[in-house]
């Protein structure tokens, strides 16, 4: 019999993998489990830090730029998460959409799990290949997330919440990186 701290451990794990593996009801395990926020934040945090350090791929490995990709992948989820909440939820409901931010923030944040994969990205080479893959399939997580979370009876009103709210975020990201980036030496 699995103690608690494993049967976390494992329901956890099979979360991640249910989360990656774009099933809805993983989704709608973590969107009606009140627990699950602690699951949902770490998983954003890590994702953060595996773009930091996969960042490096791109040139930049001193410590500051890893914390600046870090913050900026920090900030960019918080932003996508905030519109997605709002652009669904106020904008674009449908009759049946009752959500709150807290099981909106635990659906979105597995749908980070993908972003995990960033670290990857510290290969030389694989950088740009790795984050444009992560972040296409962070994106169909969001979808799902985001399907279930707000109760939609189809995928297309997901999905333009989704592109709309992933659009203005990496909007929002393009412009932190412009502002906070070390000017280019020739």
């Amino acid at each position: 019999m699995l103690t608690t701290p494993a049967r976390e451990a494992n329901t956890f794990l099979r979360r991640l993998v249910g989360a990656a593996a774009l099933r809805a009801a993983t989704y709608e395990e973590v969107e009606a489990d009140r627990h699950a926020t602690f699951q949902a934040m770490a998983i954003v945090a890590l994702s953060s830090v595996a773009a930091g350090i996969g960042a490096r791929g791109f040139g930049g490995g001193r410590p500051a730029d890893i914390a600046l990709f870090t913050v900026v992948a920090l900030l960019t989820w918080i932003v996508w998460a905030i519109l997605t909440y709002e652009i669904g939820v106020r904008i674009l409901p449908e009759l049946q959409t009752r959500s709150n931010i807290p099981e909106l923030l635990r659906t979105i944040g597995f749908a980070s799990t993908p972003g995990l994969l960033r670290v990857i990205g510290v290969v030389p080479g694989l950088t740009a290949p790795i984050f444009a893959m992560t972040s296409i399939w962070m994106l169909l997580a969001v979808i799902v997330a985001v399907r279930q979370a707000l109760d939609y009876s189809n995928t297309r009103r997901a999905v333009a919440v989704c592109a709309l709210g992933w659009g203005l975020a990496l909007a929002f990201a393009i412009v932190l990186g412009v502002l906070f980036s070390s000017p280019v030496s020739g």
